[in-house]
Order: C-alpha cells, then structure tokens, then sequence
C-alpha cells in the first residue's frame, strides 16, 4: 500500500458535484492499493498513521498525533499511485490490485482508523472525484507498508 499524506485545515471529496466526504482539521490520505497487498499492510498503516507525531505543539513543532488533536481524516482511493511511469508515455497500472479485492482492503483500512476513534470520511471507491483541500504547512509525506 502506498499512501500519500496531507496535513490539512479542511477538505472535502465530491461525486457529481455532491458531497461524499469532508472533514475539518486532520488528514487527506490518498491511498493506492498495489498486487500483493494485504489486512496486515492496511493495519500497520493505520496504526503508523494514527500515531504520526506531525501536528504542532503550543512552540510550533511537530510534536502532537492525530488522535492527540483530536483531527480527522479525509481517506480517498487512488488507484494511479500503483500506476508506474518508466517505460513510454502512457502509465503502466500492473501493480494495481483488482478493483474487487482493493476496495475490500480499503474498506478494512478505513475500518481500522475508525476503530481508533478516528472520524474518518471516504469518496466513493472507483468514481471519478473532485478532492479539495487546503493543505496546512504544507506538510505532506508518502508512506508505503
């Protein structure tokens, strides 16, 4: 799994011009599930995720989690992060998982930030979405499992 990471001030994901998913405070995470993926990848992101000490403390450093400011995430699935760009013009999306088994792997992942009290909002898995956001800092990492 791979997950680009985004500290935000809000954001909000939108289907046909209606809103799917918003949150607040706390975290847009794009998330692209590659071949070979699996429940024991989606859980250790979640818990490295939910845990990350990357939200200010009262002297400006990053030193608070998620779950200690209380933010939220914004998850949205995004299969062209497995997508591979080396060879031509075109993308090659090889590694990306089957649409059935990445969306349950999704879901699993989503399920697990929300076992930890996290509010989190999604998308619609596999429909084109508009994504807004305003990015705080900006602070924004890749991570992968």
């Amino acid at each position: 799994m791979k997950i680009v990471l985004q500290r935000v001030r809000k954001a909000q994901v939108r289907v046909r011009e209606k809103i799917t998913g918003e949150i607040e405070k706390g975290l847009c995470l794009l998330v692209g599930i590659e071949k070979g993926d699996t429940e024991k990848d989606a859980l250790y992101l979640a818990e490295k995720i939910s845990g990350l000490r990357i939200f200010p403390d009262s002297e400006g450093k990053m030193n608070l989690s998620l779950r200690e400011t209380g933010g939220e995430i914004l998850a949205v699935s995004q299969f062209t992060l497995a997508g591979s760009v080396r060879k031509g013009r075109r993308p090659s999306f090889d590694r990306a998982e089957r649409p059935d088994k990445a969306e349950k792997l999704f879901n699993y992942f989503v399920n697990k930030l929300r076992e930890r009290s996290i509010k989190t909002e999604t998308g619609i898995f596999g429909a084109v979405m508009d994504v807004y956001l305003v990015n705080d800092g900006p602070v924004t990492f890749i991570i992968s499992s």
